[in-house]
């Protein structure tokens, strides 16, 4: 497939990651999906219809905590979708490759980024 078929998930850099999830599923009824790391901590948070937020905390980086930090689109084939958007435009960034999110449950995908116009971050994303 060559286009995206959803959004997956939207990132955040975040100062205090216990404050902001509390925030997200207090304030707004997300859902913790799963978490990991430790330097920096990352959570998912499930928005209700499988999208997700994904927040990174990073208190050392004053100035982009609350900001955006890339947006990722769901793909079921990461390395034709990548091949689609740099032929057509993208600028190259990180090329399709499987990683292993150290999360609990394990979080097994496929990712990629790209960037777009404006120098805006673009992660493609593939669970396997």
């Amino acid at each position: 497939m060559e286009r995206a078929i959803g959004l997956h998930h939207f990132a955040l850099n975040v100062s205090d990651i216990e404050r902001s999830i509390g925030f997200y599923e207090t304030a707004l009824g997300l859902r913790l999906a799963r978490r990991w790391g430790e330097s920096p901590q990352a959570a998912m948070l499930d928005l209700g219809d499988g999208s997700m937020l994904e927040l990174f905390e990073r208190p050392e980086s004053a100035g982009v905590t609350g900001s955006y930090f890339h947006f990722a689109l769901r793909t079921d084939d990461i390395d034709s979708a990548y091949a689609h958007a740099v032929q057509n435009g993208a600028e190259e960034s990180v090329a399709p490759k499987d990683v292993d999110i150290p999360s609990d449950p394990p979080f097994p995908v496929r990712i990629a980024f790209v960037n777009g116009p404006d120098g805006e971050s673009v992660e493609l994303f593939q669970e396997r």
